[in-house]
């Protein structure tokens, strides 16, 4: 029986690979797409990769014949290729990521091509600082990102309209989006387009909002992403660990494995056609506490440095997961075995 292919754009990266390695265990053939430009990587594919029987092509996801030669004979795609960054160059983030997935809907459309169905990655991020709580009249209200002026006074918490700390809600799948970033921007764009082209032309269509993902093959080289690259490189270097804020910021942590298992529940799974998921790890870290465990794991010497600040930086990003809670997928792993399995392997390989 001919194996069913699986195309993933952004696969040589670090949930891509994991994805394909998972799927290869299920019998599926997979065609990997992505432009391997830095920093994320080095212009060669990962030896993670190789000598797999993965059909390796080098393209771009903004290019037509690009996406056309990864394509072929292809039932399913996970569009996981994407630019991030903190980084001024707003426009490079709506090229690559809003105008690839348009790109993307129309090339199956134009080709008729026999695509089963499309899995597309989304963002916390696309939340923004989400929901509040006035604790004094317990009015919701959605915040603007905080000022530099009032980062600089090192007021960090959101604040209500009476100037005291305001109550966050963990983000759900229907509230209104508000992101403070291009790249949240650029997805929030993926998710509308995408849900409206699926429906509109009956291709199957899941978005998942991953939180902040965590564990090996996530590049040392890639500057967006996250605390675990940047803390347990400090660690193993023995350098200070900096910390932003005042450190009780809570973030959302989910292992690899975990959202490996959520890319494949959605595959199959009809009740995730034209959805919308939060994959995270269903539990709130303080951000302090996080630097601490990985000085603990890590055994490294080095001090934990609080302060600084980043403008688009969200004081709290914990997303609910009860909906995909639902269909059976639970988040199995914590952050000691993220922090354990990328400290061995950044060991190994750097």
């Amino acid at each position: 029986m001919k194996k069913e292919k699986i195309l993933i754009t952004g696969g040589a990266g670090f949930i891509g690979s994991h994805t394909a390695d998972a799927l290869t265990k299920r019998g599926y053939s997979i065609v990997i797409l992505d432009n391997l430009q830095p920093p994320v990587h080095n212009g060669r594919w990962p030896n993670y990769l190789l000598n797999k029987g993965y059909k390796l092509i080098r393209g771009d996801v903004r290019k037509r014949e690009d996406w056309l030669k990864a394509f072929k004979g292809v039932s399913y795609v996970y569009h996981l290729a994407a630019y991030q960054d903190q980084r001024p160059d707003f426009s490079k983030f709506f090229h690559t990521n809003t105008v690839s997935s348009a790109l993307l809907y129309e090339l199956i459309l134009e080709k008729k091509l026999e695509v089963k169905k499309v899995i597309l990655a989304s963002t916390q991020f696309a939340y923004g600082d989400g929901i509040y709580q006035c604790k004094h009249d317990k009015k919701l209200f959605f915040p603007e990102p905080r000022t530099e002026k009032q980062f600089k006074s090192k007021k960090f918490d959101i604040l209500c309209k009476h100037g005291k700390p305001a109550k966050f809600f963990p983000f759900k799948e229907d509230q209104q989006l508000t992101p403070t970033n291009s790249y949240g921007l650029s997805k929030e764009a993926i998710e509308r387009l995408a849900l409206r082209f699926g429906k509109t032309y009956g291709i199957p269509t899941t978005l998942l909002r991953y939180s902040i993902v965590q564990g090996p093959r996530q590049s040392p080289r890639n500057l967006y992403s996250g605390a675990l690259r940047i803390f347990v490189t400090q660690a193993l270097a023995k350098k200070p660990i900096t910390v932003y804020e005042d450190g009780n910021e809570t973030r959302d942590f989910v292992n690899i494995e975990d959202v490996v298992s959520a890319n494949i529940l959605c595959l199959k799974n009809k009740k995730t056609d034209f959805e919308i998921f939060n994959v995270g790890g269903g539990k709130a870290h303080k951000v302090i506490d996080f630097a601490k465990a990985v000085k603990k794991i890590t055994g490294s010497p080095s001090p934990i440095v609080v302060g600084g600040f980043r403008r688009t930086d969200t004081r709290h990003a914990v997303s609910g997961v009860s909906k995909l809670k639902k269909l059976g997928w639970r988040p199995k792993f914590g952050i000691e075995k993220s922090v354990r399995d990328y400290a061995a392997w950044y060991k190994e390989n750097f």
